[in-house]
């Protein structure tokens, strides 16, 4: 039994005892004043009776006191709570209102829903649903993914290793460095080349035309241009043809075509077993005849077999030169001082191809299947460049002062915006630098 039930069964034992005392006197004094005069014996022992009944309810209510001293202390110190009356359980009605109150301070299970039940036939059973079938064709398609992607990771690795085989980047540092003041030109034929030799499915063959006065570096490009190609794909691929050379005779002309015709077939089956592209060079064009023009405009555009259109044409001459000439001695003073010389050429480039190609056309439709490239008159630096460039590969010291005095002896046009044009480019240069 705990503290609080041993207090509380005190404090009753201790009520019930002070009632039945108070109860008891009571009683007594009553019957004293109710009865007659007692003798003094009886008297007597009434009042020891009183006297000693009173000592001892003294005395509980004494050791009451006591006790609830006793216990209020120890409640005091070790923090017990104060006594307190007994709750009592009744049966009365609870309050309805009470009611939501204590159910929402219960706390409630979350409910599970519940799942549906799978209800099998009787006899059957369960059973385990039956698998799909996987159709085939899905492989095969995963199949033709994976080669597709090989085919043209392979397609990508193969044009890269292409073009580093005709070595465009060594062929552009050699024209920079070797042909002088036709920066727009050989721009626009790299350009070409690239464009053209970046893929292997090919609708044409490529055919540039290099247009010029004499002397500013046309035949010399064809030589650096064909030295470049035969190193790559090999002599046998590299046609320099020259008109004055291999068919100086205008009745000539008709043969000359056939065999130029069965030429270029040999080389062009040759080539696409190799798996390569060939180069043809045509210099001195404005000497070729009607009908050696005729066989190459029907090889340029007949839809043949695809080896025909896996080649490179290159066409060079003087054709349309006075228009150059023209064109560039009447915009040289209103072209800007701070342009560079490649912008300069750009844009002469540019604005020379609609006057050539409208030019050309009207000599023979060949010209009309071509991309046309202008070169430009030589400065008077230019030419001293040609010298110092002749002078060194001839073991001469290359003498600034020699230099000017050879360049000074070249013939140019009157100075136009500062600027003095050769009237022959470098074309007497290996002769002046032979008779040093």
């Amino acid at each position: 039994m705990s503290d609080q039930d041993s207090s509380t069964s005190a404090s009753q034992t201790e009520g019930e005892v002070d009632e039945g005392l108070d109860g008891e006197m009571e009683g007594k004094e009553e019957k004293l004043r109710s009865s007659p005069v007692p003798s003094l014996s009886s008297f007597s022992s009434s009042l020891r009776a009183v006297i000693r009944i009173k000592q001892k309810y003294q005395a509980i209510k004494k050791r009451r006191q006591e006790m609830a001293l006793a216990l209020g202390g120890a409640g005091a110190l070790t923090g017990a709570p104060s006594r307190t009356s007994p709750k009592i359980f009744t049966f009365d009605r609870l309050n309805p209102n009470l009611i939501p109150s204590l159910l929402s301070s219960v706390p409630q299970k979350k409910k599970r829903r519940r799942r549906k039940r799978v209800l099998f036939p009787n006899r059957g059973g369960r059973r385990v649903p039956p698998r799909q079938e996987h159709s085939l064709a899905k492989y095969c398609l995963y199949l033709l993914f994976g080669i597709v992607f090989v085919q043209v990771y392979n397609a990508i690795e193969n044009l890269d290793d292409h073009v580093l085989r005709y070595d465009l980047e060594g062929l552009e540092k050699t024209l920079r460095r070797e042909v002088f003041g036709q920066q727009g030109a050989v721009e626009g034929l790299l350009y070409h080349l690239k464009d053209y030799l970046s893929t292997y499915v090919h609708n044409k063959p490529l055919v540039v035309s290099l247009h010029g006065p004499s002397g500013v570096g046309k035949s010399h490009l064809g030589r650096l241009l064909a030295g470049h190609f035969r190193s790559v794909v090999g002599e046998a691929l590299v046609l320099q043809y020259y008109v004055l050379h291999h068919c100086p005779q205008e009745a000539d002309a008709l043969q000359c075509g056939r065999n130029l015709t069965n030429l270029i077939s040999a080389m062009v089956e040759r080539a696409e077993e190799e798996e390569k592209i060939p180069l043809f060079i045509f210099d001195e064009v404005e000497h070729m005849h009607s009908d050696i023009l005729d066989a190459l405009w029907q090889l340029v555009t007949s839809k043949r077999s695809n080896e025909y259109l896996n080649a490179i044409y290159l066409f060079l001459s003087n054709l349309g030169h006075a228009h150059i000439t023209k064109h560039v001695l009447h915009n040289s003073s209103s072209i800007s001082m701070v342009m560079t010389a490649s912008g300069r050429h750009s844009n002469l480039v540019k604005e020379l191809t609609p006057i050539l190609r409208g030019t050309l056309e009207k000599l023979h439709p060949l010209w009309a299947e071509v991309d046309i490239l202008a070169l430009g008159l030589l400065e008077k630096g230019h030419v001293m460049e040609c010298f110092l460039d002749e002078m060194t590969r001839e073991g001469f010291y290359p003498d600034h002062t020699n230099i000017e005095r050879l360049a000074g002896e070249i013939e140019y046009y009157p100075a136009v915006g500062g600027r003095e044009y050769s009237q022959t480019g470098c074309k007497q240069v290996v002769a002046k630098v032979n008779l040093l």
